[in-house]
């Protein structure tokens, strides 16, 4: 999983699987949902994130990390 923060339209995409999305469905105003050719999430977009979200803190709570990096 990758989260992508793009400054410039205050978007945060979080990439739940590598590969293209081939539709983009708005699940709530402000987020949507990119979906694969086999209709699984492979991302989520949150529009106007700064003001929706505390993206100060990246927090995890029992996730089983083989590996953590930071960019």
């Amino acid at each position: 999983m990758k989260l992508h923060y793009y400054a410039e339209t205050d978007s945060l995409y979080i990439e739940l699987k590598a590969g293209p999305g081939i539709e983009t469905r708005e699940i709530a105003d402000g987020l949507n949902a990119d979906f694969d050719a086999s209709g699984t999430v492979v991302g989520l977009d949150i529009d106007h994130a700064s003001t929706r979200l505390d993206l100060s803190t990246l927090e995890t709570v029992a996730l089983p990390l083989g590996s953590l990096r930071a960019a």
